[in-house]
């Protein structure tokens, strides 16, 4: 049965007993404190906690999920995966215990002939809480499960909860039995392999407070709805039907796996650490694609940390396999194609998800290049003097700043006849685990801070007036002072408050809050920000500038109307720029990313190289003619389906809702889903003047510009700088560039006059300098201070001269000089001095010390530097007296 099938099975089975069908919530969660959707509850979070009513009484859902906690288990047991599939049936209130075992009971064994999975009764166990009579009973009588099939085991199996105060409840897991060739019996209570857990249902009837871990809490009462969370590995169903060993052999990986296999040159099954790295790589590849597909880009923090580490592992696992080359176009290719029928946007968005992929790829192959002339200067640097093991932190920092695999640096070391202190590398990784762990836990205390909100967003949700009013007469719902509810905030705090109707804009799609106040009877605030903390309710940050308010009081909600024109210039300005490179470039340039505030707008896009001059000009003419025509802005409100039948752009990452809003400009010219404010008419916008294009990561760039009054000024003071330009070189403006131009040349080649005058001047003096040679332990040495030099080469010119002069005798020269008003030394010995002992790199970087700086270099020619001139002559002194004391 193919994992299609199964999911399609599930969906079926839920729709016809009255569950509403939810599509899956993107891998990018909602929630601030969470990188990624780490489980099929993450999206109901807010109807379960009862912070938000929920639209439907019961749903089913197949979510997609990521989670990396558990990364370096990948490939080595049969389930755990990166990207997984929950398939969860919901109720919100609605039914509980009794239906959620009777409904997994009999999708779970029903006939496949009547839409079932098809599972023998016999080969299932079930788990309860061990005080859970009910379920116990329900089991027993729903199912017909012999009693020594329902194991009672404790809180840390059979007992959910966040691990946080708020909502809990006892669980029942359903186990299926692979056989007695898969380990012992005894049932899930022997936590062996041999019973995998398929399908978890969440009793979540109690709230909790107390909380000192995840099984140690005080119950303190019944939730007010009871509510059922189930969740079923959508993969674990599908290599247990398909009957193969694991989920990395399933229909939706295996054809990765075996690409990734002829590919190396391997043999899937013949080797267990090749078998490991196969289903690392086919993992890995899926998850990245996936990821790609919600919009997360790889970058160096966040979510796009977090693809760039599991591609790069995917890289580095078809390295070990003997892959030195490119491989992500074959292997991105066979997961498209496993993957399509159930997510047809990753074949429609293939091409702009395959750019980052074989960008990164390429960026990566770079990378592990660099990192072994690094290493190899490392190993080199260890034998010579005379180490066995290279050092811990520089493995580490191998690992950390260049990507370099800790594997890789073994496998290098051990050709080198060396080892790696693995044990200090281990101690650097674990404090950053740690760290990362408690940077996790801070992220996740932050759901917990969602229940304030709960008693206001029951009164219903925020009506935003913001459209059509720029002032809205309203009431306080509530008010949080550091994230506690209080009645009242007094003259001087920072609060947040709710009110039942808003004109103020919540940051949103790119465009920032409004400024504006409140103001009522009594009071006035100021408005810091405006944000949306759970779904449909709007919450503002002020300060307290006059009096105090509390709740219930009237007030009202007043824009600044300045603020509010000059952002909705800049949104509808993203709006034209965006139709601009889509015309300029054509339909893969895509948004990937904008920021709008007033006067300035920042859009990022995906295309892989930079724009030529011709090219931005041409996008700036195309918008600002769009302008100029005084084109139409429409609004309209309408489904999702209506929106992307008309032809409306719907931008890449972005969430929406069944009910969308449309934004045209100039028809379907410029035709996007788009929640932020714009102007009435194009012509509004006054100018766009495009100030800036960059890069913003592989096959991602970023163009800027400036906008109405901002744009016009911006413009003015170019102007006037061509004015003192023309004025100053009596040239006029047509002329400048060829005039500034010209000037340039002369200044080159004046400057390359002078510096082959210094440089000649310099060489002149190599004769005085050679005469000045005097013993030194019997090495003949030149240790002159020079004065002002020009650059650090001109001394190291003049070092090299000085020593040709020293004939065949042992020889060495020293030259102190100041550059940029910092000490430069350079030291040059010949032959016969090097035989002697004088060692040009030994002795520089002794020297540096002396100026308390760093230096070093070659045994023949070598530089040292630092921040203190006037220890130049210490310095010199120095490596005197060193290569006297050599010989003593």
């Amino acid at each position: 049965m193919q994992t299609a099938e199964i999911a399609s099975r599930f969906l079926d089975f839920f729709e016809k007993r009255g569950h509403t069908i939810v599509p899956s919530a993107s891998l990018v969660a909602d929630d601030p404190a969470l990188l990624f959707t780490v489980a099929g509850m993450v999206p109901f979070i807010p109807y379960l906690s009862g912070v938000v009513p929920p639209p439907y009484p019961r749903a089913a859902d197949v979510q997609k999920c990521i989670r990396t906690n558990d990364i370096e288990e990948v490939g080595k047991t049969p389930r755990h995966g990166t990207f997984f599939q929950m398939l969860g049936n919901w109720s919100f209130g609605d039914y509980f215990k009794a239906d959620a075992i009777r409904y997994a009971w009999e999708l779970l064994t029903g006939p496949e002939s009547d839409g079932g999975l098809g599972f023998d009764p016999k080969d299932l166990w079930v788990t309860v809480y061990k005080d859970d009579d009910e379920a116990y009973g329900l089991w027993r009588d729903i199912a017909g499960l012999p009693e020594d099939r329902i194991q009672r085991l404790d809180k840390d199996t059979n007992y959910w909860s966040t691990g946080l105060p708020g909502p809990a409840g006892p669980c029942s897991e359903i186990f299926y039995d692979q056989g007695p060739e898969y380990g012992v019996d005894g049932g899930p209570a022997t936590d062996d392999d041999r019973y995998v857990e398929i399908w978890n249902l969440v009793f979540m009837q109690y709230e909790i407070t107390n909380v000192t871990s995840k099984y140690d809490f005080d119950i303190v009462g019944e939730l007010p709805n009871r509510n059922i969370d189930t969740g079923m590995g959508l993969e674990r169903i599908a290599f247990i039907k398909q009957g193969v060993q694991n989920m990395y052999e399933t229909d939706q990986v295996r054809p990765v796996l075996d690409v990734a296999a002829t590919l190396s040159g391997k043999t899937y099954g013949a080797d267990h650490e090749d078998d490991v790295r196969l289903r690392i790589i086919a993992d890995h590849v899926r998850s990245s694609l996936m990821l790609l597909s919600d919009g997360v880009t790889p970058s160096n923090e966040g979510r796009g940390y977090i693809l760039r580490r599991i591609m790069r592992r995917a890289i580095r696992s078809m390295r070990l396999l003997g892959v030195e080359g490119a491989s992500f176009p074959e292997l991105f290719a066979a997961s498209r194609d496993a993957m399509k029928a159930a997510y047809p946007e990753v074949e429609t968005e293939y091409a702009r998800l395959s750019a980052y992929a074989v960008a990164e790829e390429q960026t990566f192959l770079r990378t592990l290049a660099a990192g072994s002339s690094i290493l190899d200067q490392s190993v080199v640097q260890t034998k010579d003097a005379g180490g066995t093991a290279l050092s811990g932190s520089e493995a580490f920092l191998l690992h950390d700043t260049y990507g370099f695999p800790i594997d890789l640096t073994l496998e290098i070391a051990e050709e080198a006849g060396l080892t790696v202190d693995r044990d200090a590398f281990d101690s650097l990784m674990l404090e950053q685990r740690t760290r990362a762990k408690a940077d996790a836990r801070a992220r996740k205390g932050a759901i917990a801070d969602q229940s304030v909100y709960r008693e206001v967003r029951a009164q219903g949700e925020t009506v935003f007036t913001g459209y059509t009013d720029l002032e809205t007469e309203s009431s306080v719902l509530g008010i949080l002072v550091d994230g506690r509810s209080v009645d009242r905030a007094v003259q001087g705090q920072i609060a947040e408050v709710i009110l039942a109707e808003t004109s103020l804009y919540a940051e949103s799609g790119g465009q920032v809050a409004d400024k504006g106040v409140i103001v009522g009877p009594g009071f006035e605030l100021e408005v810091l920000d405006v944000q949306r903390p759970v779904p449909g309710l709007i919450s503002h940050t002020v300060e307290v500038s006059i009096g105090e308010v509390g709740v219930g009081q009237p007030a009202a909600s007043v824009v600044d109307a300045v603020n509010r024109h000059s952002a909705q210039q800049a949104h509808s300005a993203t709006h034209l720029v965006h139709a601009a490179i889509r015309d300029t470039l054509g339909r893969s340039a895509t948004q990937t990313g904008s920021l709008n505030r007033a006067g300035y707008m920042r859009f990022d896009f995906n295309w892989s190289s930079a724009l030529s001059p011709e090219t931005r000009s041409e996008i700036e003419e195309i918008a600002n003619n769009a302008v100029r025509d005084n084109l139409e802005v429409t609004t309209r409100v309408m489904s999702l389906d209506e929106a992307k039948a008309a032809g409306a752009m719907a931008l890449f990452g972005e969430k929406y809702g069944t009910t969308v809003r449309m934004v045209d400009i100039g028809g379907p010219w410029s035709r996007e889903l788009c929640g932020g404010t714009h102007v009435s008419r194009s012509s509004e916008i006054g100018l766009v003047n495009l100030v800036g294009e960059s890069s913003v990561g592989a096959s991602n760039r970023r163009v800027e510009a400036l906008v109405g009054l901002d744009a016009f000024r911006d413009l003015a003071a170019e102007r006037a700088i061509v004015s003192q330009l023309t004025s100053t070189l009596k040239t006029p403006r047509d002329q400048l560039a060829t005039r500034i131009a010209e000037l340039s040349a002369n200044l080159k080649a004046a400057e390359k006059k002078i510096a082959a005058f210094e440089a000649r001047a310099m060489a002149d003096r190599a004769p005085a300098l050679a005469q000045k040679a005097a013993d030194a332990g019997g090495i003949s040495l030149v240790a002159e201070s020079i004065g002002a030099a020009g650059s650090g080469d001109d001394v190291r010119t003049l070092a090299l001269q000085v020593r040709d002069r020293l004939g065949t005798a042992p020889g060495a020269v020293a030259l102190g000089a100041v550059v940029n008003d910092r000490p430069v030394v350079i030291v040059a010995t010949n032959e016969p001095g090097r035989a002697a002992g004088a060692k040009a790199g030994a002795l520089a970087k002794l020297a540096a010390g002396v100026l308390g700086g760093g230096g070093g270099g070659r045994d023949d020619v070598a530089q040292g530097g630092g921040a203190d001139a006037s220890q130049l002559p210490a310095a010199l002194t120095a490596i005197r007296s060193a290569l006297e004391s050599a010989t003593r």
